[in-house]
């Protein structure tokens, strides 16, 4: 029997406020363990929770970029399940009226385009950290995370292998960032996705019975535990067993994913509203006030990035592929003045091969977009070579110098003086007639040895261009 799989996922996205969803106390990364747990984090007697505005319009942002719709009155509810990190016995999150309902958000796998549909994105609080390290044998308790503000974003079961589920953390990973409502560190668990996978005969309509995949905060871990998941449930099936719904934790190590709990349906929970917690109502005046102020969104940049700087969609799409990237490659762009498709290139090959070689992204880029286009200007002018700009480039990225000071310091303009290159090239012919009795013989590839000596001769600084064009003008005569 043929198989396909359907996954949907549900993102945790943790909100760039500096305060908790719910209470004034710090969502900073990093504190010594149950420091920043206020007594409206574990729902001391007598406290009343606030809700946080700014988590509020981080929300109503992300809706706004995804294209969904933002209610305009929403409902906080109590989730009732007991775990030794949620201090509450609860937590706070939407149900029934989350404030984001639909949206989509569009992503490539391959050369294919898709739009995977939200159902929701909704706002709720993280839990605390049970440690199982370093405790003899006990659970350690860390509830600094406990009321940091989420917005858990769930997606249709729309994506149906490893690499579209990727492609679509992927994205939602870079909006997020894009429009400045998560840091997106997933290492800091600011970015963590939890993946329902099913498996059905390929055709079918209904969807099999789902298995949860929980916190996975790597994009190189959800693709391998869907993977696994996808196989075992086949593998399961084949065999005439069946999959039960439950809740599992991928093991990076033995690659393979592991039962935790059986799955929970949302009556398990108990949702009701929280008694606490007036209705969130949202007017006009304050979504429209959002929608103005949000950046330019990926897509559209990416379509003017075509029109404008006549880059293809590939190149564009890697160049959006982050805020910062985007920003950089347009200040370039900007101050060259032109040279579109030379900036994409330079951008792409060896800047971002030296953010990697240095494990730092573009924000921390000792090249700033002004220098790098000094450099490229110096290319489109003819006053050195590819070959010399490599050079020059990483003296730029180690040190203080422009471009100008180091080909003037170095002695590395190119030499394109018409008359010096042509005695060149007489030279050359005169010292290898063997190599001219080829060439004229039908063998052009002995062109290439004439042009590597002339580059020889000149220290690589001879414009390529014209030892080409004199070489075979003085080759032919």
């Amino acid at each position: 029997m043929q198989w396909e799989t359907v996954i949907g996922l549900e993102t945790h996205a943790q909100l760039s406020t500096v305060s908790k969803m719910f209470s004034g106390a710090s969502t900073a990364f990093g504190a010594a363990p149950n420091s920043q747990a206020s007594a409206v984090d574990i729902a001391l007697p007598g406290v009343l929770p606030v809700a946080n505005q700014g988590a509020v319009e981080r929300a109503i942002r992300f809706g706004l970029a995804v294209g969904a719709t933002i209610n305009r009155r929403s409902v906080f509810a109590r989730k009732n399940y007991f775990y030794p990190d949620l201090p509450k016995g609860y937590q706070i999150s939407q149900y029934e009226l989350p404030i984001v309902q639909g949206g989509h958000i569009a992503i490539r796998a391959g050369e294919t385009e898709k739009k995977v549909r939200l159902t929701r994105a909704h706002l709720e609080e993280d839990a605390g950290k049970s440690l199982h390290e370093d405790f003899g044998g006990m659970t350690g308790i860390d509830l600094n995370r406990a009321g940091t503000p989420l917005l858990e974003i769930v997606s249709e079961p729309e994506m149906s292998s490893a690499g579209e589920a990727v492609a679509y953390a992927r994205t939602l990973h870079a909006l997020v960032r894009w429009i400045g409502i998560c840091d997106g560190n997933m290492q800091e668990g600011s970015f963590r996705c939890d993946a329902n996978v099913s498996v059905r005969p390929r055709g079918s309509d209904k969807l099999g019975t789902r298995c949860e995949i929980k916190n996975l905060n790597s994009f190189r871990f959800l693709e391998r535990a869907i993977e696994y998941e996808a196989q075992r449930q086949i593998d399961l099936l084949t065999e005439g067993g069946a999959v039960v719904q439950e809740t599992r934790l991928y093991d990076p190590d033995r690659d393979e994913t592991r039962s935790m709990r059986s799955k929970e349906d949302a009556q398990d929970y108990r949702y009701f509203p929280d008694p606490d917690l007036l209705p969130l109502e949202v007017d006009e005046a304050w979504i429209e006030r959002l929608r103005n102020e949000l950046p330019e969104l990926p897509g559209a940049m990416r379509a003017r990035f075509e029109r404008v700087f006549g880059l293809s969609n590939y190149e564009a799409g890697l160049l959006t592929a982050t805020r910062d990237l985007a920003d950089f490659y347009e200040g370039v762009a900007r101050a060259l003045g032109g040279g579109y498709k030379l900036a994409a290139s330079w951008i792409l090959g060896e800047f971002s091969a030296a953010l990697n070689r240095a494990g730092i992204d573009v924000s921390a880029s000792p090249m700033s977009s002004a220098r790098l286009a000094g450099l490229l200007k110096n290319i489109e002018s003819n006053r050195i070579t590819r070959k010399t700009a490599a050079e020059i480039f990483d003296a730029m990225w180690n040190g203080s110098l422009e471009a100008d000071a180091i080909i003037q310091s170095r002695g590395l303009s190119q030499i394109s003086d018409s008359v010096e290159i042509e005695k060149l090239v007489e030279s050359i012919i005169a010292a290898n007639p063997a190599q001219v009795a080829e060439f004229r013989a039908g063998k052009q590839k002995a062109l290439n040895f004439f042009v590597g000596q002339a580059m020889k001769a000149t220290g690589g600084k001879a414009n390529p261009t014209q030892v080409n064009e004199i070489l075979r003008r003085k080759l032919a005569e």
